[in-house]
């Protein structure tokens, strides 16, 4: 776990807004724009059309487990993985298209997940496939792995479904990363008991620091080498440990995903 705890002190970043070149003429997705990171990464923003950045941040942190999606999965792993799933595949045909014409994507379309540290804390094994029905059993066994590795499980989710996003479909032009944006002083807390998130805030940053990966890899030339990578605070490539280079269990992954999305 030293890989968690060195990112809850990262180095001064070596990036940022002001290093974000001209963007007139492309279009920046960003999901959860609302509030936390998203919000900061979109008051970065400069202009409209033609080369396509996807940055998904919306996500659910340590809910009760008995809180499920209207379609009756675990609300972690729904919305955090299987609903930017749907999105992403949706924006897909999109995104090759753009970059394939468009001069200004110089071809390439990148796609950023937003993870967390949390990854390094998933089950054994990576992913218990047992939490993610929708009966009365999988509430059960997400009743007994707990909230908190639900969460982290659900981070990994993204960074495997990242990875295998990048190899898909790295020869149609799409770029696609993950990151951890670092431990931030946003509303994802809000469901983390009192006692708990009053010594989380001594490791907190304000929220716009999270928004320097994400820009750093959606913006910059350093993005172009970052497909299937891990990023790190503040804007450096790390790991995100062995369950994330398993690639038997990215592709069970992408297949559950796949079939849960049909008839959508």
């Amino acid at each position: 776990m030293g890989s968690a705890f060195s990112q809850t002190f990262p180095p001064k970043p070596v990036f940022s807004v002001e290093q974000i070149p001209d963007l007139t003429g492309q279009v920046i997705i960003v999901t959860g724009g609302n509030a936390g990171v998203g919000r900061e990464t979109c008051k970065a923003k400069k202009a409209i059309l033609n080369r396509y950045v996807a940055g998904k941040n919306r996500g659910v942190m340590m809910p009760p487990v008995e809180q499920r999606t209207a379609n009756g999965y675990d609300l972690q792993f729904g919305t955090n993985v299987l609903g930017h799933y749907f999105f992403s595949t949706l924006l897909l045909p999109t995104l090759i298209h753009t970059a394939k014409n468009s001069p200004l994507a110089h071809g390439h379309a990148r796609v950023i997940n937003t993870s967390s540290s949390a990854v390094y804390f998933a089950p054994k094994g990576g992913i218990a496939w047992e939490t993610l029905g929708i009966d009365t059993s999988s509430t059960a066994a997400c009743r007994k792995l707990g909230t908190s590795t639900l969460y982290a499980q659900s981070k990994l989710g993204n960074v495997l479904f990242s990875n295998e996003l990048a190899k898909r479909y790295a020869d149609q032009g799409i770029i696609s990363s993950s990151l951890n944006p670092g431990n931030l002083q946003t509303d994802l807390q809000r469901h983390v008991p009192w006692p708990l998130l009053k010594i989380m805030n001594l490791f907190l940053y304000p929220a716009s620091y999270g928004a320097l990966t994400q820009l750093w890899s959606g913006t910059s030339p350093d993005g172009e080498s970052h497909s299937g990578k891990f990023l790190i605070p503040w804007a450096r490539v790390g790991d995100a440990g062995p369950n994330s280079h398993d690639e038997k269990l990215a592709e069970k992954l992408w297949s559950w995903l796949e079939e849960q999305a049909k008839g959508h």
